[in-house]
């Protein structure tokens, strides 16, 4: 079935119509048994074929895809973007809608989990072994995501300043608008380093090299919940979806890209 993946500035275009002009979501929406899910930015890959195994089973549904970092997809969502479902990489963002009222009572749940690493480029001369090393002068540049809108970006801050190294570091950080923005920073060796989640270093494995996990008590549980989101079109829809991705084979795609399936 066919999948679309919709960027984050359609959506702020879409929001700003509705704003504007009063045009009703209708206007945008699609059928009665397609979905739209917006997803954090490290989903890309397995929420894609997820969606397509999804499809396979769902015989003329289609499942539309608007990937980006969980703190600007919640805006949009706030924003009354027409979105069925929402599945972010933090707790933080999916509290913030549900303390608002946005969600649909008794559909969240936490799908997944994941850890946070330190990659380099693969190709780079620049020797890094561990954290502590991000504070040697000939490390320049260091990316994160921005902490107020990326999880990762979040994650990593707590990491830094677990370890100490924040005040050290923090004039050499470059921020990210998503996770992904990150990773290309590392991949292309655009910077001497970056902080990921693991899934993410092994989507470009061959262009990024991981020089270690952060000790796990240095940050929050990364945990990715996923809910239906309150006035979504397709209720049913978006239902099962979200039982789908929690279901056997949800699970076995999860793990397939090095995610840890909630029990």
């Amino acid at each position: 079935m066919k999948r679309v993946v919709l960027t984050k500035g359609l959506w702020i275009v879409l929001a700003l119509l509705l704003v504007v002009t009063g045009t009703p979501w209708g206007v945008f929406a699609a059928g009665s048994n397609e979905i739209t899910v917006s997803a954090a930015a490290s989903l890309k890959n397995v929420f894609e074929e997820i969606g397509k195994t999804y499809d396979g089973q769902n015989k003329g549904g289609k499942t539309y895809f608007n990937f980006a970092a969980s703190g600007d997809l919640k805006r949009q969502i706030e924003a009354g973007a027409p979105v069925d479902v929402f599945a972010s990489a933090a707790l933080r963002e999916m509290d913030d809608l549900e303390r608002r009222g946005l969600l649909v009572a008794g559909t969240r749940r936490n799908f997944a989990g994941n850890e946070m690493v330190l990659a380099r480029p693969a190709l780079s001369k620049v020797q890094i072994s561990s954290f502590k090393d991000l504070t040697r002068p000939e490390v320049k540049k260091i990316a994160i995501g921005n902490p107020a809108t990326v999880p990762a970006g979040m994650y990593a801050e707590q990491v830094l300043k677990h370890l100490r190294i924040w005040d050290e570091v923090k004039d050499k950080l470059i921020f990210g608008e998503s996770v992904r923005q990150v990773l290309d920073y590392v991949a292309r060796g655009e910077v001497d380093a970056g902080m990921v989640f693991s899934t993410d270093a092994k989507v470009r494995a061959k262009e990024v090299a991981v020089v270690m996990q952060a000790p796990r008590n240095s940050h929050n549980p990364v945990i990715y919940p996923i809910a239906v989101v309150k006035g979504a079109r397709n209720a049913d829809g978006a239902r099962s979806f979200v039982d789908f991705v929690s279901s056997a084979d949800g699970k076995k795609i999860l793990e397939k890209y090095g995610f840890k399936a909630e029990k």
